[in-house]
């Protein structure tokens, strides 16, 4: 679903030469699976820059976690869209990719290493500065980020647009260095109220410098152009919220890497 939101990016961009941002598939590996990432960064900028690892949503790396990472380039990052199931897995349907995703959620170690093993790759490219380093994720992806967090990886902020906030290990949240920011819909009966106020307790109970946004009538996926606009079916689009938290994620990120 394209909106206003998206048609002012558009022309943005079209305001820029052509050919700046630079997309290329990574191949690399977890333990012995073979994994299949993506690499965007724009041609523009010079020398070592802040970087951001992307997290796809349920459905594994495709279009939609491609164009926010492209996005992401525009801003001058450097970034990789990691790819948390494996080379050529990208579940079609709500039954795969729940199977998929529940795998990986019900395995944290397993997450986490895959994880971790995306932001290892973006820290040895030649165009980030490891010192600046930051995750953000979508749905499936936001739990990702939080826990990669939860791992102690040195990055400076995560972000979890619409992603789980549910943890196995709470007391893990002693080992978080980032900064936390969870942009979460209010309406979200994926996640509810008793998820969100467990992670708020996590959160004080580590010591954590963490923020919560709840966006008024957003449901799951909400920064999801693809996903309608019937709350009623749980997930859908809301261009005011996609807006907002966009916005809120520049706003963190010229607080962490200044």
């Amino acid at each position: 679903m394209r909106n206003s939101f998206f048609s002012v990016l558009a022309g943005m961009a079209a305001l820029s030469a052509r050919g700046e941002i630079v997309s290329q598939p990574v191949e690399y590996k977890q333990g012995d699976t073979v994994l299949e990432g993506m690499s965007v960064y724009d041609d523009a900028v010079r020398g070592k820059r802040p970087a951001v690892l992307v997290v796809h949503q349920w459905k594994g790396l495709g279009d939609y976690e491609k164009k926010r990472a492209e996005m992401l380039a525009r801003l001058g990052y450097n970034v990789f869209a990691a790819d948390i199931y494996g080379k050529g897995i990208r579940p079609q349907t709500s039954q795969a990719a729940g199977a998929e995703a529940g795998k990986h959620k019900n395995d944290r170690p397993l997450l986490r290493a895959r994880v971790r093993a995306a932001l290892e790759v973006l820290a040895r490219q030649e165009l980030t500065d490891p010192k600046r380093m930051a995750a953000i994720g979508y749905c499936f992806g936001g739990t990702a980020v939080l826990e990669l967090a939860r791992s102690g990886a040195e990055v400076a902020g995560v972000v979890s647009f619409h992603g789980g906030l549910s943890s196995p290990t709470p007391g893990d949240a002693r080992n978080i260095k980032a900064k936390i920011l969870v942009l979460h819909g209010a309406d979200d009966r994926a996640v509810p109220a008793a998820e969100v106020a467990a992670f708020e307790d996590e959160m004080r109970q580590g010591g954590v410098d963490w923020q919560l946004i709840a966006y008024g009538g957003a449901v799951h996926a909400f920064t999801d152009w693809n996903a309608g606009s019937d709350n009623s079916k749980g997930a859908a689009y809301n261009e005011r919220a996609d807006r907002r938290s966009w916005e809120a994620m520049k706003q963190f990120f010229a607080e962490v890497f200044k």
